[in-house]
């Protein structure tokens, strides 16, 4: 590849019927914007035999967060996140301590916010949309 072309790595995540929630509380909470959402009902020529729980479901969503595009959709019988984490790196303990306080909440934790050898503050967990999270403020 030659050193005048673009290249952008953005991320796309299924979601089990929840992308919307998960998309206006990221925007909320993370400081995101929400660039696009739409449904499969406002597709034009939508299939009529689409089941009618369906028709609001999220067909594509995009999302900017800091320098970062995320991306996502429902998608039936979606799994939660499992060998993949977005990463989120902050300029405070504090602001980390309080978004950790925020997507932790219905979520898992498999790390606790902690003190490790490379960070002041770090912690992994699943929220409750299913995504992975790693939270990160280097020392």
């Amino acid at each position: 590849m030659s050193t005048n072309q673009y290249i952008q790595l953005d991320i796309y995540v299924n979601y089990p019927g929840n992308c919307e929630q998960a998309f206006r509380f990221y925007e909320q909470h993370l400081g995101g914007k929400i660039t696009m959402m739409m449904t499969h009902e406002q597709v034009p020529d939508t299939d009529s035999r689409l089941p009618a729980d369906w028709k609001n479901a999220i067909l594509h969503a995009r999302i900017e967060i800091g320098n970062t595009t995320l991306m996502g959709a429902d998608i039936p019988n979606a799994e939660p996140m499992r060998s993949a984490y977005l990463t989120l790196r902050f300029d405070s303990s504090k602001e980390a301590e309080r978004i950790y306080t925020l997507l932790s909440d219905g979520g898992q934790i498999f790390m606790k916010m902690e003190e490790t050898f490379f960070a002041s503050r770090f912690a992994m967990l699943r929220d409750k949309f299913g995504t992975s999270w790693m939270l990160l403020h280097e020392k």
